[in-house]
């Protein structure tokens, strides 16, 4: 499903898929924040996204309100605390969508999917 917005000259209609590789680019700039990942289900497998595929790591689900829930899969920096990176990550997140899109945020998701150790 697509978002929409109304203006006075009309109705501007942005793709799901637009707004989770804005998303994905917002978190990776988050302090704490090593990478995407994108999660095999069926297999239960984690692999990291490069800069190209972020949407990958990022689930958008625009309901009947016209909100936005986001999902974001992340695997993280070893020795940084994981809520304080969470929370920092949901309010950059937010932000930056509501100010891109036009929509509301009802909710962001954050899925830690790993941890990894940076030089």
């Amino acid at each position: 499903m697509n978002g929409y917005v109304n203006t006075q000259m009309g109705e501007i209609t942005i793709n799901h898929e637009v707004i989770a590789k804005y998303a994905g680019s917002a978190a990776v700039e988050c302090f704490g924040i090593v990478a995407m990942a994108s999660v095999n289900v069926k297999d239960g497998l984690v692999k990291l996204l490069l800069k190209d595929n972020l949407a990958h790591g990022v689930n958008v689900v625009i309901d009947e309100n016209n909100e936005l829930t986001v999902g974001l899969h992340i695997v993280v920096a070893y020795g940084v605390s994981i809520s304080a990176v969470a929370d920092n990550l949901i309010s950059n997140v937010k932000y930056k969508l509501e100010e891109f899109t036009g929509l509301t945020v009802k909710k962001v998701h954050v899925y830690v999917e790993g941890v990894k150790v940076v030089n």
